[in-house]
């Protein structure tokens, strides 16, 4: 048979004969409808000195594929033999790959195997991702979070996600995603009206036509924003550490919430945030341990100068209310497991700078009509309800003396830079600090918000929609992201507040505290 580039292809060549043959079985299958076909690209994340997770989806059963190399060629590449992707997780795989110590950047290579046919092997997606390193060097990060909220879905017209590009021609050695990676309560609509008279036009599946409810609607949540070909080119490059916040389910949820929505069959707020929670980690490159299924507060050291806390602000808090009791279980907000871990954490990390990546803000108002959504609440007075933790987290960071410690959040739909001091709060038992905010990545913007005075936020910089304008589409250029870029020499960190554009709008340099 002369060998065609269609032939070669359907091999899973793609020209090179030699690695082909470490993934295809002598004979050649000629129809390429019993070719497996991966459908949301590839991504990486979690990543330790020595192994990452890699992750992607396919469209039928199948096993996954992987090399991995410390080059591009992939010369002398290790094959792993990942897992089978069956219905039961969404037709979606991930490996956790080890033995990666001493690579500065792994590029991997996924490829699916039909179940049916072990000579039917799909094309193959390659990706890479940098590992920590082992000695200081200058780093650089982004971080931001919103996507795809508040009607504004992908409009291909307008090049889709166009924030994640400008993301990625920063070179960042990695992502954090501060949560709302969906938005599973924001259905599209296949038009939206714009202020100029022009229309915003969304791509609109089925998943994204309704509220999400059933564990497939959560599912398909997660697989239209990785329809967009920015995000999936950003997911091949950068590896991600993602946390989740609300929209994930549903608006401003609790455990334990009945919802009053007429939209939604299922009420029982904890079964949707079940299924949520299952479809977040099935499509999210996070690593489950066994004697902690399910969790999302995690830490990754990032070599010798970083080290990263990912909080999770949603699955221990106690319901929404007014937050102005003075103790007791109402108060709830990161629990005391969570918060006993953060401060153990933080007490043991011996990098420079400790970053704490909060699904929410910790000084702005975040109203639930009535009720409170978010730490801070109105009262402007000594610590009450859910800032009764927080409280007991700064002192503690204080009396600890843990140096260089710098929140980054997102969640309000704008950007700001908030400077903690004592000499200008109720409660003054905490070192200064910093907590920078930015978002959305795509969707609706808002803001500026109110700050809570308990703490004595200031506020050093902030850019929001004009007064009277909200949920600004993505067309406005009101989309931002944080740069954060760590200099191996001098362990300065300097903090680039981002529009979608690639202008930076402020810059803080921050030098770090000596013992």
């Amino acid at each position: 048979m002369h060998l065609t580039r269609r032939n070669l292809l359907s091999l899973g060549l793609k020209g090179d004969a030699a690695l082909g043959a470490t993934l295809a079985a002598p004979s050649i299958i000629l129809a390429e409808s019993r070719r497996p076909v991966i459908t949301a690209g590839v991504m990486s994340g979690d990543m330790l000195a020595d192994r990452a997770m890699l992750w992607s989806r396919v469209d039928r059963p199948a096993r996954m594929l992987i090399e991995i190399a410390d080059n591009p060629e992939f010369r002398g590449a290790r094959r792993l033999l990942g897992p089978e992707a069956l219905p039961v997780t969404g037709l979606t795989a991930k490996l956790d790959a080890t033995g990666l110590a001493g690579m500065d950047t792994a590029h991997y290579r996924v490829r699916f195997e039909a179940l049916d046919d072990r000579r039917a092997v799909s094309e193959p997606v390659t990706g890479q991702l940098r590992l920590p390193p082992a000695t200081r060097r200058d780093v650089r990060f982004v971080w931001s979070g919103d996507t795809a909220g508040q009607g504004w879905g992908i409009d291909e017209s307008r090049g889709g996600m166009t924030t994640y590009d400008t993301m990625l021609r920063q070179r960042p050695d990695f992502f954090i995603h501060s949560g709302d990676t969906v938005y599973a309560d924001g259905p599209l609509k296949e038009s939206v009206a714009l202020p100029d008279g022009e229309l915003w036009r969304n791509l609109v599946t089925p998943a994204k036509a309704k509220v999400a409810e059933t564990l497939d609607e959560f599912r398909g949540q997660h697989a239209y924003n990785l329809l967009d070909v920015n995000v999936r080119r950003f997911n091949a490059a950068v590896p991600m550490l993602a946390q989740w916040d609300d929209h994930e389910a549903v608006n401003n949820w609790y455990p334990g919430e009945i919802l009053d929505d007429d939209r939604y069959t299922e009420k029982n707020v904890s079964l949707l945030a079940a299924r949520a929670r299952r479809a977040f980690h099935e499509y999210m490159p996070l690593r489950q341990r066994p004697e902690a299924p399910g969790r999302i507060h995690r830490h990754f050291a990032y070599g010798p100068g970083l080290e990263i806390f990912m909080l999770d602000m949603r699955s221990h808090r106690a319901a929404n209310s007014r937050n102005q009791q003075a103790g007791g279980e109402e108060t709830t907000f990161l629990g005391q497991d969570q918060l006993r871990w953060l401060r153990d954490g933080l007490r043991r990390s011996r990098a420079t700078w400790k970053i704490i990546a909060s699904d929410m803000p910790i000084g702005l108002i975040v109203r639930d009509g009535d009720d409170f959504e978010a730490i801070a609440n109105d009262h402007h007075g000594d610590p009450l309800g859910r800032e009764l933790e927080l409280a007991e987290l700064l002192r503690a960071i204080r009396d600890d003396a843990i140096r260089n410690v710098v929140w980054l959040t997102a969640d309000v739909h704008y950007t700001a830079a908030h400077h903690y001091a004592p000499e200008r709060a109720r409660f003054q038992e905490f070192a200064p600090f910093w907590e920078f905010v930015s978002g959305p990545l795509h969707a609706g913007t808002f803001g500026p918000g109110e700050l809570d005075a308990t703490f004595g936020p200031r506020v050093v910089f902030q850019k929001a929609p004009p007064e009277g304008r909200a949920n600004l589409s993505p067309a406005e250029g009101y989309q931002f992201f944080g740069q954060v870029d760590l200099d191996g020499e001098s362990e300065t960190l300097t903090v680039t507040l981002m529009d979608s554009a690639g202008e930076a709008l402020h810059r803080q340099v921050l030098v770090p505290q000596r013992a």
